[in-house]
């Protein structure tokens, strides 16, 4: 999850070098993607919980066989929406920001975006059957490959070197679609070769293995929709407030994922643990692992939480090359550093929820946390009331730590114990 920051980062930094209109359009048009392929990345929730379940219960023969289903529906769902969005790029994005520079360099980076919805919907999925199979390095084998040609393609379609076209953001679109796509293809080709024993694309699963898989992920995904949708908003609510505003949202949260998706890293391990040891039908155990793993996500956190109070300007100084921009970032990206050591814990036990099947309360705590008291708050704070970025992103803050203490809730019920499934 470390290298999938640093390939953030660089894209970041590359497409910078073009202005604030640059960034701000890859952030917004990020976000829109990011709730274009929501639905489809929920299925690796299911994938993992149902795979992880089945290595517990010593079913190895039959563990592939949810992903060989999600495989399937992913495929025959993600393929038409993607040609659609793709058609629909130039009205989403000017219905959230009309800025034409904005517009200019969002709309065909969008685009090229929306070309690798399926490649991403069956990339998650293999990533949870890689954590529930404790195979992860086939997984970071694949992202190495991944970024080494995307950070590449990047460097060529953006800034026309090597003999390639100067494409600027439309190029840094391109290269991440060919990057994930050939990502897909290498991962088929690892689970053949490595785990045909566990019934990878041998076996195509039964409708009750579907309608489980189905049971679990949709409230996964439709939360992973929700939350996307919800970043958008927020970021059309920035952009609002102006776009230097937006160029520093997009920074800081490029940033703040270098300490979120470890800690959402720790999260799969502690879901892979938790389903196994379900599996073994010792549930005390798969209590004890959700804590524990939190405390280590914790001690990250800390740790990284105090690096970017510590060096904030210089940190956003990588990413914001207009002053402006820069100084609206300082503040916001202070108080990131303090949320992250909430959003670690709230990330581990929000996975491990998922690790269990339980999905569906987490998505309510989730939609309500977020679209019933955050985003109205931030809509009155910024376009009504004209206050900062500061304002709207203390408001995030205690949404955070709000919906954290819910998870945490959730955990110590219990009531996660009693999921089943075939």
């Amino acid at each position: 999850m470390i290298s999938q920051n640093v390939l953030n980062l660089v894209d970041a930094a590359m497409v910078g070098t073009q202005g604030s209109a640059a960034i701000a359009a890859i952030g917004i048009s990020g976000f829109i993607n990011f709730m274009a392929v929501a639905f489809f990345m929920g299925f690796a929730a299911g994938v993992q919980a149902m795979v992880a379940r089945r290595m517990g219960e010593k079913r190895d023969s039959e563990a592939a066989f949810p992903l060989n289903g999600a495989l399937l529906m992913i495929t025959v769902a993600a393929i038409p929406v993607s040609i659609i969005l793709f058609f629909l790029a130039p009205e989403i994005l000017g219905f959230l920001n009309d800025d034409p520079e904005l517009l200019k360099e969002g709309v065909p980076y969008l685009q090229a975006r929306f070309a690798g919805i399926w490649a991403i919907g069956l990339n998650f999925s293999y990533r949870g059957y890689w954590s529930a199979i404790k195979r992860t390095e086939f997984y970071l084998r694949t992202l190495l490959v991944m970024h080494a040609i995307n950070i590449f393609l990047n460097y060529c379609l953006i800034f026309g070197n090597f003999g390639f076209p100067e494409l600027g953001t439309l190029g840094a679109g391109i290269g991440t679609t060919i990057s994930l796509t050939l990502g897909t293809f290498y991962y088929h080709y690892l689970a053949q070769k490595h785990t045909s024993e566990y019934g990878y694309l041998k076996h195509v699963a039964r409708w009750t293995t579907l309608k489980d898989i189905i049971k679990i992920s949709l409230p996964s995904s439709i939360q992973q929709l929700f939350f996307a949708a919800g970043f958008t908003a927020l970021f059309w609510i920035i952009g609002k407030v102006g776009t230097d505003e937006l160029a520093a949202a997009n920074a800081i949260t490029n940033v703040m994922l270098v300490g979120i998706l470890p800690c959402i890293a720790l999260g799969i391990g502690a879901a892979t643990l938790v389903g196994q040891a379900l599996g073994r039908k010792d549930p005390k155990d798969a209590y004890l692992w959700g804590w524990d793993v939190s405390k280590m996500a914790l001690i990250f956190a800390i740790g990284l939480g105090i690096i970017f109070y510590a060096f904030t300007d210089p940190i956003m100084g990588i990413f914001l090359t207009e002053e402006a921009a820069l100084k609206a970032a300082h503040w916001p990206f202070k108080l990131s550093a303090l949320i992250i050591i909430i959003d670690a814990i709230g990330l581990v036990f929000l996975n491990a929820l998922s690790g269990a099947g339980y999905t569906k309360p987490p998505m309510y705590v989730s939609l309500i946390t977020q679209w019933l008291m955050f985003l109205p708050v931030a809509y009155y704070i910024g376009p009504v009331m004209g206050y900062s970025l500061n304002l709207i992103w203390l408001a995030y803050g205690v949404y955070r730590v709000i919906q954290t203490g819910a998870f945490v809730w959730l955990w110590q019920k219990r009531s996660w114990v009693h999921v089943t499934f075939e």
